[in-house]
């Protein structure tokens, strides 16, 4: 692992919580939003005979929170190479 200066730190830190905030605020609103706000609404369609929103607030919620992990672990595996602190470097 190669060593980065203070201010490169601070950029990587700033663009990992930028990252992990813009996932947290998608699992928000699919979680909460379309589970919980929506889902009267969404239930007003079905999708293999069962209703979107009893969907979205049983599976959906967590199918999403599961590729937005895998999403972010591609993007910090990106950024680790960027700056030059990923294992390989």
């Amino acid at each position: 692992m190669a060593q980065i200066t203070q201010e490169q730190a601070k950029v990587y830190w700033r663009r990992n919580l930028a990252l992990m905030i813009k996932l947290l605020v998608v699992w928000f609103a699919v979680s909460f939003g379309c589970g919980i706000l929506l889902f009267d609404v969404l239930n007003q369609i079905q999708i293999g005979g069962y209703k979107l929103g009893f969907w979205f607030a049983q599976q959906g919620s967590l199918y999403v929170f599961i590729v937005l992990i895998f999403y972010y672990a591609r993007k910090m595996a990106a950024l680790d190479r960027e700056f030059n602190v990923d294992d390989n470097g």
